[in-house]
């Protein structure tokens, strides 16, 4: 039988089971973009002709990564908003409000090619005009769900104690822009682009806007991507508008439930974890950016315990600078280890299943991609286990090379990807763009952004104002 590519390592890392489902000496064949087989290289070789051969000599071989949630217009200006209390109105908010959308689609094509050189292949995007970022994720071949901001409220700054103001206008017409992004994409290449609706939080839509939205996401065949019970700025909001607590909220509305895609938790109590997991709803844990501009760790844990999926998304880089899954992996890992004082938590197994197959389910993925099974799409990613970070290996009497993959490495080992059979990027070498002109581009966006920023930032003088004035930046 004639077929597109075998693929052979020395080592896979199937995700098949309950665990890691590892494989020595087996190859996987590819077809009209998906897995038809696994098993040993001689049994493979001898049942199919390859129309092409991957060769992975030192390498180990994975389902991509799957990054759950990201804000990738943001990267064009990266590294803005850290070492500070009130980060959205004090560090990101002046930017934001000076975005064009040339700088947003320059902030998404660094950001994926970011995420795609090491190891992400699939994306889930959130923010408002996000048609750069689906034709960035579509031009590059990631697979991606785009959420549509859907928001009321506007871009001014608020104090503490003072409602935000809701203009209907605002809510329409970012619905309408879902709608229209969801009409153009979802669906796009046999599913590869999917759209999500995506009200920004409780806060910032009404009661009727968000059960509306709610509703129209369930009748379109498509989930809802929320923050949830993101922190202090949301809990206050809710209690001084309808005398609540957010969980408790969006709950007497009807909307936790398996359609809900729910990102952070960080300021909900075991109780309300607990009840988000229980409605069926999926948890995102973002544990590096949560805990640069929070100084917290989500409750992953709980919601684990609760019987719940969590995923792992890389969030935003003007808070936590990156997005790259083995910067995720690891905090996830380390930061839960130090919260609970107990080394047995969070395993490396456990949190390389969170940036595959589980990371997958929980953004409704899971019969798609984040294992290595036949009738999977081959979204595949071989790292190179020679490279400084990953050596030696170790195979007996225990293997050491999912603990190196967690704690050591880095991004760079990525080797070769493909998503659904098609290779983005082969010995380090992007196929799908030109990674020079994307950092000219975001670059020249960058500077013309930060002109247009200086009045409010300046304006706002916030903490990181008072870094500029002391020379600490």
């Amino acid at each position: 039988m004639t077929i597109d590519l075998l693929v052979h390592a020395p080592h896979m890392y199937t995700m098949a089971g309950e665990g890691l489902g590892y494989r020595g000496g087996e190859s996987v064949a590819v077809d009209a973009g998906k897995i038809i087989a696994v098993g040993p290289r001689e049994e493979l070789e001898a049942a199919y002709t390859a129309g092409r051969t991957v060769e992975g000599r030192h390498h180990v071989l994975l389902p991509g990564f799957v990054d759950c949630h990201m804000h990738s217009r943001h990267a064009v200006y990266r590294g803005v908003a850290q070492d500070i209390t009130n980060w959205m109105w004090g560090g990101v908010a002046p930017f934001e409000a000076a975005g064009t959308p040339a700088a947003r689609t320059a902030g998404s094509r660094l950001a994926m090619a970011e995420a795609l050189m090491s190891g992400t292949t699939t994306v889930g995007d959130d923010g408002p005009d996000l048609e750069g970022a689906a034709e960035t994720a579509a031009a590059f071949g990631l697979r991606a769900n785009l959420s549509p901001r859907i928001r009321e409220v506007d871009m001014g700054s608020y104090g503490p104690g003072e409602l935000y103001r809701f203009y209907p206008q605002l809510g329409q017409a970012s619905l309408d822009a879902c709608l229209k992004l969801f009409d153009r994409f979802h669906g796009h290449d046999s599913g590869r682009i999917r759209v999500l609706f995506g009200p920004q939080g409780a806060d910032f839509v009404s009661k009727d806007l968000m059960v509306k939205v709610c509703r129209m996401a369930r009748e379109a065949g498509t989930r809802v991507h929320m923050h949830f019970s993101q922190g202090s700025r949301e809990d206050e909001q809710i209690r001084l508008r309808y005398g609540m607590r957010p969980v408790a909220y969006l709950d007497s509305l009807g909307v936790i439930d398996e359609n809900l895609i729910a990102v952070h938790l960080s300021s909900a109590t075991p109780e309300e974890v607990a009840l988000t997991a229980r409605r069926g709803a999926n948890m995102i844990f973002c544990p590096s950016s949560i805990a640069v501009i929070d100084g917290e760790v989500p409750p992953a844990k709980i919601f684990l315990d609760s019987g719940g999926t969590v995923g792992l998304g890389s969030d935003q880089s003007p808070g936590n600078n990156n997005h790259n899954m083995f910067n995720e992996m690891k905090l996830a890992a380390v930061l839960n280890k130090c919260r609970y004082g107990d080394p047995l938590l969070f395993p490396a197994w456990k949190v390389l299943r969170m940036a595959t197959v589980e990371g997958a389910r929980a953004i409704g993925l899971g019969d798609i991609t984040g294992s290595i099974e036949p009738g999977k799409a081959a979204d595949l990613i071989l790292i190179d286990l020679r490279q400084p970070t990953l050596s030696p290996v170790i195979t007996s009497p225990m293997r050491n090379i999912a603990a190196n993959l967690v704690y050591a490495g880095r991004g760079h080992e990525v080797d070769t990807i493909m998503v659904a059979g098609k290779l983005l990027m082969e010995h380090r070498r992007p196929l799908t763009f030109d990674l020079d002109q994307v950092l000219d581009d975001v670059q020249r966006e960058a500077d013309a952004l930060s002109e247009r920023a200086t009045p409010r930032f300046r304006e706002t003088d916030s903490i990181i104002a008072a870094y500029m004035r002391n020379d600490q930046l």
